[in-house]
C-alpha cells in the first residue's frame, strides 16, 4: 500500500522534549547537555557532533530541536541542508553551525560547509552535523569528511513498530483520546512511519476531532485529509 507523505502545515516544530529517544537515549542526553541554557553558552563544547542513521531515525528532528532551543536562548546559528543551494558566508555572530543531509551536499555546499567548519573551530563554537552514513562512508571531499568524523559520533536507530505504537498510544492517552487498533493500523500504513511525522499527524487528528466534535476514526482522518 502506497504511503502518503505528511506535508500539511503544523502549529509547532520539533523540540528535544518531544523527541522519543528509545534506543537513541545517549544522543538525546548528549545534545541536552550540549545545548544547556543561556548561562552555559560560553562553556558549550566546541567538539563537533555527528548523527547518522537511516531516514526516519530522527536526525532532522534533533537538529531542528537544537536550532529551536538555541534560538530560545537568543542565539543565532548557521543552518545548511541540501535545499540551501547558495549557502551564505560564515557569520561570526553564530553560536553554532548545524549541517543536515550532508550526504547530499553538492560541491558548492561542501565548499561552504568546510569553510563554516574551519571558522567554527577558529571561533571555538560547536558544529552539529547529520547524514545517513557514518563519516568514513560519506562521498564528500576528504577535508570535510575527516572533520565530521573526529568528534562525538552517534548512530540513530529507527524505532520498531511496537515502540511507535506504544508512543502513539501514550501520547493519545495523555490527550484523553482513544486510538483504536484499526485507526493505529491506518496511521502506520498510509502515512510516513517516522515517529515525528506520526506525532504531528496525531496532533492534527486530535485538533480536527475537537473542531468537528467527532471521535477519532478512519472516516474522520479521511475527511481531514480531504479538507486540508
Amino acid at each position: 500500500m502506497k504511503q502518503i507523505a505528511l506535508d500539511i502545515g503544523l502549529a509547532t516544530g520539533p523540540t528535544l522534549a518531544s523527541f522519543f529517544a528509545g534506543p537513541n537515549e545517549a544522543a538525546l542526553r548528549h545534545l541536552e547537555l550540549w545545548v544547556g541554557d543561556k548561562s552555559s553558552s560560553l562553556t558549550r563544547s566546541p567538539v563537533p557532533i555527528y548523527l547518522w542513521g537511516s531516514e526516519g531515525s530522527g536526525k532532522t528532528h534533533l537538529l531542528k530541536a537544537v536550532q529551536t532551543a538555541l534560538g530560545e536562548q537568543g542565539a543565532s546559528v548557521g543552518w545548511l541542508d541540501a535545499s540551501v543551494l547558495e549557502p551564505p558566508e560564515f557569520d561570526e555572530r553564530w553560536s553554532a553551525v548545524l549541517m543536515d543531509e550532508v550526504h547530499l551536499y553538492t560541491a558548492v555546499q561542501q565548499h561552504a560547509a568546510f569553510n563554516w567548519f574551519v571558522n567554527a573551530q577558529t571561533q571555538q563554537i560547536g558544529v552539529l552535523g547529520a547524514g545517513v552514513l557514518p563519516p568514513a562512508d560519506l562521498k564528500l571531499r576528504d577535508d570535510l569528511r575527516t572533520r565530521l568524523g573526529w568528534g562525538h559520533i552517534f548512530q540513530l536507530h529507527v524505532l520498531s513498530e511496537p515502540e511507535r505504537r506504544a508512543v502513539l498510544r501514550q501520547a493519545a492517552d495523555a490527550r484523553g483520546v482513544f486510538l483504536g487498533d484499526e485507526v493505529m493500523d491506518y496511521m502506520l500504513t498510509r502515512f510516513s512511519r517516522d515517529l515525528g511525522s506520526l506525532m504531528e499527524l496525531l496532533d492534527l487528528i486530535d485538533g480536527y476531532a475537537l473542531q468537528t466534535k467527532r471521535g477519532i476514526t478512519i472516516p474522520l482522518i479521511k475527511s481531514m485529509m480531504e479538507n486540508s
